[in-house]
This record gives C-alpha cells, structure tokens and sequence, in this order.
C-alpha cells in the first residue's frame, strides 16, 4: 500500500515539477524571518506579511532578541499589515518567551533535538497549531516533516488518496509513510502542491490544463 502510494505521489510530483520547476520556498532571509513569517501568516497572504516584516525591518526588530524586548502593544502596530495584529503579536512573543525560556535565545539548540520531542514542544505554544509548527520545522529548521493545509487536503481528496474529513495528522501520515525523509523534497513538494492548488484545484475545480489532470480525480468532490 506504501510502495504504490508512494509511486502515486512521485508520479504527481514529477508531473508538477515538469510543469512549474523549483518554486524556490520558503520565502525568507533566514530562519528567523522565515519563523516569523510562519506565525504571522495565519489567516491572511503572504502579500500582507511581506509587508509587516518590512515594517518590522525597518525598525530594527526582525530578531529575536529585539522581538523579545519590544512591548507587545509596540510589536502589534509593527505588524497590523498582517491583520489580527494584536493576537499576532502575543503569538510571537510567545514563541520567543519559549526560545529564551528553554533553549537560552539559541535557535540551532531546536536543531539539535529530536523531530517528535521538538514538535510537540511548539505544538504547546498557544497559537502554534500543526500547521505553523511543521512550517518552522521544515522551512526554518530543515527538518523531514510535511506540511499539510487546504490544498494539500482538496487535492488528495479530489485524486482518491484520503478519505473524506481525513484529519490533518492523517494527511500527514499519507506522505510521510510513503514517501522518503526528505526536507527538500517535502519543501519542494508542498510548494508545488500551493501553486497548482491556486490555478486550478480551487473550491471550484478548474481541471483544465492542470498537470494532474491526467490523472484520476473527481472534480465534484466537496472541498475539504
């Protein structure tokens, strides 16, 4: 079941990247930034986060250290372009409260703990759901976990691969079991599953042209 999974994801995977090549993810110039991002994405587009980290840069605080000593009520004017900026804020300085608290500020400390141990530490912060924490992990951290969101799910129902209302840790399971522990391709894959996700496997699905249109599907499938 594993092995012909795995050949199904592989086969989509390469008619994916065939179409659109590398997608060169996760936007950022570090794995601070790239934190940062991660948190602040929640419910809102990248566009709207691009713009609240330069606002951040410009002040001088896109660091933790910086993140950790700024009033909160400060830090959420610096990110209202984010939107929910006020509970953004709180989400940050959670995050960084945590990574002072445990891990003395050192973020290659995370580097060095095992992937479950470290998952389940962020996965504890308020804020931080599976989602977030998997991003850290994988686009930050560089660590073989795959991430999984709305596309990832449309897409796999709509091909046969999940069940129905399959969780988030179910989803998750379908790639990681069949699939070797690769961050760069666990990064590439997920990119490249957003990018055919906005053109064409849309709530509405818009099966023409797409490269996984040759392949089994079922374009009525309710959205996940």
């Amino acid at each position: 079941m594993a092995s012909s999974t795995g050949e199904q994801l592989m086969a989509f995977y390469d008619a994916l990247y065939d179409a659109y090549g590398p997608q060169h993810w996760w936007p950022g110039e570090s794995p601070t930034e790239v934190i940062i991002g991660a948190i602040l994405t929640q419910n809102t587009n990248w566009t709207n986060v691009e713009k609240a980290i330069v606002r951040l840069r410009e002040a001088d605080v896109l660091g933790f250290e910086a993140l950790r000593d700024i009033d909160v009520q400060v830090l959420a004017e610096h990110i209202r372009p984010a939107g929910y900026y006020n509970v953004k804020a709180r989400r940050l300085k959670t995050f960084v409260e945590w990574l002072w608290r445990e891990h003395d500020g050192d973020l290659s400390a995370l580097e060095r703990l095992p992937l479950e141990s470290l998952r389940e530490q962020l996965l504890q912060l308020k804020g931080i759901g599976p989602e977030t924490a998997d991003s850290i992990l994988l686009y930050a951290l560089g660590r073989p976990t795959f991430v999984v969101d709305a596309y990832t799910a449309r897409i796999l129902g709509r091909h046969k691969i999940i069940e129905s209302g399959a969780d988030y840790h179910e989803i998750k399971s379908v790639f990681e079991n069949a699939l070797p522990p690769d961050p760069a391709l666990f990064n590439e894959y997920h990119a490249l599953f957003v990018a055919v996700g906005k053109r064409h496997c849309r709530p509405r699905a818009r099966c023409e042209g797409c490269p996984l249109e040759h392949f089994e599907h079922d374009a009525s499938t309710p959205d996940a």
